[in-house]
């Protein structure tokens, strides 16, 4: 009897585990208005399980709960970082409007089973969310619940204590605490504190310390309430009253929501610096709990950027809102992507995520951090066309009063090309892809040119810390088909013809060693270096003109194909070294130059070098060439008259400026991915012309001292 009993025991559980599925879930009220039938209130919850066709089902547990309607649900993000008994996790979220009859206390309820397996024994899953609809006496409004968020499925190397700031705001300004579940089958289903952790309840802050690792997952089965800071009364429908106080022997708070993950602590990692194995979040990814502003139909896109050494940076996870997206770009970070609807105004939404790298059967979870989103009016009306080589962007006037035109301008505007212009209705500049600042991004499938307009208090500044607006626009184009097998990032060689000097070629090439026999295929560009490696180039002019030499005036490095990018370093000026590490070599003719030089990276986002230099050619021996001057600091022989043809004899050329890269270390090209040449824009446009123009998308960030980027106050924690 004994063993039959064992054995059925043995069965229902492997039952259990075979069937279990639920990895947590939160949810969070929305209060929309009042209308006809009472009180409108939106019921958003995110859940994760083990599919994405899995939903939480909620039901009215007490309380006059009305009616509610399903208005849409979709995948949020999906993973295959799961724990090793299950393949996949998927997050999605399930937005309801309930329209409540009468202001009265209801609550919620969504019971089932199964957990996946958990190492603290949690089968079945418990959540319930109640909240207060009476009048608050200090807004005269309904109360609003906190606005809780979480990543799903949280991981840890047991050796590497962490700590993980939950996100909890309201918009009430009311104390938020964050507990775990006592009522035992209505709130939570074991109630159990996992051990190693410690919870600050006040603070909403998991700090965990040690435990020993384990292929389950520990069940958080947490609470969050909103206490209000001061005394205030709640009134009713019915004519009732209500009376919420903080600091009282029996707290009875406004709302509760229920706030269920899995937490996995992994076997221990050989370092717990992060940025080793655990990935770094660098700039620009978002500062923990900070206040990002959006607007109605407008995209809004949060960069998140890692760093890691020894370990392969390879993917972010994310909680957020419907429709949210994420793409990774080739320079190994991610755009998470998200356009609010009408629907969305007027909340605070809020976003979470973390980096993942991998080494082995590894794998590494970056710190946790979250964001909020202020969702608001669109407050300019502007719009942006692509065609093949330009992007034109339109901001009508009338959407930015009080806002000087003089003092708008493109990411640079040292061009006089790219100062923008006006009409009596528009502000608007028509935008080279290869210029003005203009910045591009690529994804497996897209290539994305952007700008912005912004406010500056004098159009020469380069910095401000008055700026009110910036308008980002961007353009995006499809690299599928006749761009992916056409287009090569390799630099063609440029021809030029000079009246009275001939026609010549310019070839500039990469070479293998300092031999400069073989030159590197132009099919494997963009090419890798490692930095302090040394690197050869050489420039090459074949001219229809005999008895002629070639002289490298300068070069310059720019994270762009662009010389005069704001951030560049200088290699050879005024035909001299500038660099310690130059080597010049003697060629086999006159009308190549050779050199090399120490590879290198700029310091900040930029993962990519281009070299450019400007090129004379000249009549061989002549001594009252700039040729023949060689490196000198005179300014004055810097300068060649473009108009030199006018001379009776023609002697030397105008200055020509040659590029070629990108150059990238190694460490940051892990993928086959094509890559941009700025100065091969036109022929870009042309390919993908045949191809189409994808979309174009419009960002704006409206920004002032109080919102856009700034620290959660105390009193929203």
């Amino acid at each position: 009897m004994a063993s039959t009993l064992m054995l059925f025991l043995q069965l229902l559980l492997v039952s259990l585990v075979s069937a279990s599925h639920h990895f947590g879930g939160t949810g969070v009220f929305f209060y929309k208005g009042r209308s006809r039938n009472g009180i409108n209130v939106e019921f958003r919850t995110r859940e994760t399980f083990r599919s994405c066709i899995y939903s939480h089902f909620w039901r009215c547990y007490s309380g006059n709960c009305g009616r509610n309607v399903i208005n849409k649900r979709g995948v949020i993000d999906q993973s295959t970082n799961a724990p090793q008994f299950t393949s996949l996790w998927c997050t999605t979220e399930t937005v309801q409007t309930w329209t409540i009859p009468i202001k009265n206390q209801l609550q919620i309820r969504s019971a089932s089973c199964c957990w996946i397996t958990t190492r603290n024994f949690v089968y079945n899953w418990r959540l319930l969310a109640s909240l207060d609809l009476g009048n608050r006496s200090d807004t005269g409004q309904p109360n609003q619940s906190p606005n809780v968020a979480m990543l799903p499925f949280l991981r840890v190397p047991q050796n590497c204590p962490r700590t993980y700031k939950l996100m909890a705001v309201d918009p009430d300004h009311d104390q938020v605490r964050c507990r775990y579940g006592t009522i035992q089958n209505v709130e939570c289903s074991r109630c159990d504190q996992p051990s190693g952790f410690i919870l600050n309840q006040d603070t909403c802050t998991l700090h965990y310390n040690y435990t020993k690792a384990d292929y389950r997952v520990f069940g958080f089965e947490m609470v969050v309430e909103d206490i209000p800071r001061n005394v205030i009364t709640l009134s009713y429908t019915d004519g009732s009253q209500s009376v919420r106080a903080p600091n009282t022997s029996i707290v009875q708070p406004l709302s509760k929501l229920p706030l269920q993950f899995s937490f996995l602590v992994d076997p221990p990692a050989p370092s717990c610096k992060e940025g080793e194995y655990l990935p770094k979040l660098v700039y620009p990814t978002p500062e923990n709990g900070m206040r990002i502003t959006a607007e109605v139909n407008k995209q809004l896109e949060i960069t998140v950027k890692a760093l890691v050494k020894i370990a392969k940076l390879t993917d972010v996870i994310m909680n957020g809102p419907l429709n949210i997206t994420k793409k990774k770009t080739t320079h190994d970070e991610f755009e998470i992507s998200w356009t609010p609807t009408p629907q969305d105004l007027g909340s605070q939404i809020s976003i979470c995520f973390a980096a993942e790298s991998s080494k082995s059967s590894s794998v590494y979870q970056s710190e946790m951090r979250c964001v909020v989103v202020d969702v608001n009016r669109e407050r300019v009306k502007s719009s942006v066309i692509c065609n093949e080589s330009t992007m034109t962007v339109m901001i009508l006037k009338s959407s930015i009063p009080g806002i000087n035109e003089n003092h708008l301008k493109l990411n640079d505007a040292t061009n006089t090309a790219c100062r923008l212009r006006s009409n009596s209705t528009y502000i608007f500049a028509v935008i080279p892809l290869s210029s003005c600042g203009t910045q591009i991004k690529e994804t497996n499938d897209k290539l994305i040119f952007s700008n912005d307009v912004s406010v500056v208090d004098n159009i020469a500044d380069v910095i401000t810390r008055k700026q009110l607006l910036e308008v980002q626009f961007s353009c995006q184009y499809s690299k599928r088909g006749n761009v992916t097998m056409s287009y090569s990032a390799h630099r063609r060689n440029i021809t030029v013809e000079e009246l009275g000097f001939g026609t010549f070629t310019y070839q500039f090439e990469f070479y293998h060693d300092n031999q400069y026999r073989f030159m590197i295929d132009p099919s494997s560009y963009p090419l890798e270096y490692e930095i302090g490696t040394q690197i050869y180039m050489q420039i090459e002019a074949t001219s229809s003109v005999k008895n002629t030499e070639l002289f490298v005036e300068s070069c310059k490095a720019a994270p762009y194909d662009n010389p005069n990018f704001p951030t560049s370093y200088s290699i050879i000026d005024n035909g001299c070294s500038s660099d310690s590490t130059v080597q010049i070599y003697v060629p086999n003719k006159q009308t190549q130059f050779q050199l090399s030089m120490e590879a290198f990276k700029f310091i900040g986002m930029f993962d990519q070098v281009y070299i450019s230099c400007s090129v004379i050619m000249c009549e061989a021996k002549n001594p009252n060439t700039r040729c023949s001057k060689g490196c000198t600091s005179s300014s004055h022989s810097r300068s060649v008259n473009p108009h030199s043809k006018k001379r009776a004899a023609i002697t030397q050329s105008s200055l020509h400026f040659v590029s070629q890269g990108p150059l990238r270390l190694k460490r940051s090209t892990r993928s086959s991915e094509v890559n941009l040449n700025l100065n091969l824009v036109l022929m870009a446009g042309c390919l993908l012309a045949a191809v189409g123009i994808i979309s174009a998308v419009v960002m704006y960030k409206i920004k002032t001292s109080k919102i856009k980027y700034q620290m959660l106050s105390t009193s929203e924690n």
